[in-house]
């Protein structure tokens, strides 16, 4: 049994100063023994592009290139990033099937939140023009977030790590987007993630590791990859009340369809 990674951050710096052997070494083992495929989410002009390099060098890794909204604060010149950002996505070896990682984080006061709206719109609208779906972050900014996806009725994508209600989800679905479980969902407090995988329909729910971060229970405190996605899935499994297996399979189906693999 394999699983579909709808999110991670191989370039992260930390599985390169905690792995002796390499990271590479890690993705080829795990693409081998229990991953079916990885999308590598870049935060900024610059993450993606390590987030390309990787996958270049992996069969069943692909790209999502955009500009997380807390990287915001370390970006400038909205224009030429944004530029940066449609030559990497259009670059025929980029292997880019999303347009992320972007949307609103309000839980720091450090990131100016119109700077983070300029740049979740103009990329929104980057999106929208280039045919691609989105992978949204939303962290403490429900409301605006769903301002944002009404404006933009012809982009569809992913709200990934979903921390938002189940109301909030079920609008979403309606709107044609997938909701995307990490780690979080088998933490013994989550309650309220468990609450909206129960109402949502199984075609439109994917797992990931965000991984470096979120890493599930019962291995919390250690660095995440896609070998721990296995506990997302039983517990998904469990609330589908479908085998393992199954919930594999479907969540695999679902991100294929949505990347358009």
């Amino acid at each position: 049994m394999k699983y579909f990674d709808s999110h991670a951050h191989y370039y992260d710096e930390r599985f390169e100063s905690e792995l002796s052997e390499g990271v590479d070494e890690l993705i080829d083992a795990l693409l081998k023994d229990s991953t079916s495929c990885i999308v590598n989410i870049g935060t900024s002009p610059e993450t993606s592009r390590l987030a390309v390099e990787q996958a270049r060098r992996h069969e069943n890794m692909y790209t999502a290139i955009g500009i997380h909204p807390s990287d915001t604060r370390f970006l400038s010149d909205i224009d030429s990033e944004l530029l940066e950002i449609e030559r990497l996505i259009l670059d025929p070896e980029s292997k880019c099937v999303c347009l992320g990682e972007i949307g609103l984080d309000y839980h720091y006061e450090d990131t100016d939140k119109e700077k983070q709206a300029e740049y979740f719109e103009r990329q929104m609208l980057l999106a929208e023009k280039l045919g691609l779906p989105v992978c949204i972050h939303d962290r403490e900014a429900h409301g605006d977030v769903m301002e944002v996806i009404r404006r933009h009725p012809n982009v569809k994508g992913i709200l990934h790590s979903f921390s938002g209600s189940a109301e909030m989800a079920l609008e979403l679905v309606k709107l044609g987007y997938y909701i995307s479980f990490s780690g979080t969902l088998t933490f013994t407090n989550a309650k309220k993630p468990r609450e909206v995988a129960a109402v949502l329909p199984r075609d439109k729910v994917l797992i990931e590791t965000d991984c470096p971060y979120l890493t599930p229970h019962p291995h919390r405190g250690k660095t995440n990859h896609s070998g721990y996605l296995s506990y997302t899935n039983a517990t998904l499994a469990g609330i589908f009340g479908v085998s393992e297996e199954e919930c594999a399979r479907i969540t695999e189906e679902n991100a294929r369809r949505v990347f358009k693999l």
